[in-house]
């Protein structure tokens, strides 16, 4: 009987234990490619687009670099490329692979103003990331923790009926702020959204989770968070103008995201929790 009681226990506890394993995220850096050297040279925009205009990945890097779209780029005189271009597009862009402090979040976006960029982590690894335009000098996008609210493939600005939105996903109700697809001039130029482009509107907006409402007025479940940090020196040249003479000089440290992070930390896994308990 002794014996019966032991196996039962210990094939008890190997269950318990593979179901917790198996509970545990899979934390596993995605493959990507490394270019020989980060370093980069201000190029004449219409000679290099001459050379480049057939080449779908160097275009990509180039427009992330300095977070602007298709049409703006034309308009600039000279831009800053890589050297090497070889590399996926995160290795050109400011927010680092891993974040400690994110290890049990299961889903973020964040948003650096300073940097003019954006990243998406699952818990504490780099999934995405890619340029963006925020709040003008006179519109300045609020900054904090948000949850994503609801989303529409294409709806019009409460600012102006005539501006149309697309990829929109909504993180401030009441003041109407959101990210969504739309034009990248190069500089924070938006009415406090966080403009993307179409590739990355249409990624976030399909990888980002929506609010659930009890009801009209009250939500049940908030969506993915999102932290909007720091500030725009408005008045000083393009902060990636920086890059030729120092590569790293827009690097964001992961000891500054996690204490960027850390006064947030708590409310991100309770609203998470209270997510998964209601699945």
């Amino acid at each position: 009987m002794k014996k019966s009681i032991i196996a039962l226990s210990i094939v008890t506890l190997f269950l318990f234990s593979c179901k917790k394993e198996s509970d545990e995220p899979t934390r596993k850096l995605p493959e990507r490619k490394e270019p020989k050297n980060v370093s980069f040279t201000l190029e004449n925009s219409k000679d290099w687009l001459e050379k480049n205009k057939d080449n779908t990945k160097n275009l990509d890097i180039a427009y992330a670099v300095n977070r602007v779209d298709k049409s703006n780029f034309t308009k600039l005189d000279s831009v800053v490329i890589p050297t090497d271009l070889s590399g996926d597009r995160e290795f050109y862009l400011p927010f680092p692979f891993e974040v400690s402090s994110l290890d049990k979040v299961d889903k973020i976006i964040l948003f650096s103003y300073p940097t003019q960029a954006f990243a998406t982590y699952e818990y504490g690894i780099l999934t995405y990331t890619g340029p963006t335009s925020m709040g003008s000098k006179i519109h300045k996008t609020p900054t904090g923790l948000f949850f994503t609210n609801w989303k529409a493939e294409e709806t019009t600005s409460t600012f102006n009926d005539e501006w149309e939105l697309k990829w929109n996903f909504n993180i401030e109700n009441k003041e109407g702020v959101g990210f969504h697809e739309y034009e990248l001039p190069g500089v924070p130029a938006s009415h406090s959204c966080l403009r993307l482009l179409e590739k990355d509107a249409k990624h976030m907006y399909n990888w980002a989770d929506q609010w659930v409402l009890a009801n009209a007025e009250t939500v049940k479940i908030k969506g993915t968070p999102v932290i909007v940090f720091g500030s725009y020196d408005f008045d000083a040249p393009k902060p990636w103008l920086q890059l030729v003479d120092n590569p790293k000089a827009l690097a964001i440290s992961e000891s500054e995201l996690n204490s960027i992070i850390k006064p947030h930390l708590n409310t991100i896994l309770k609203e998470q929790k209270n997510r998964k308990s209601a699945k």
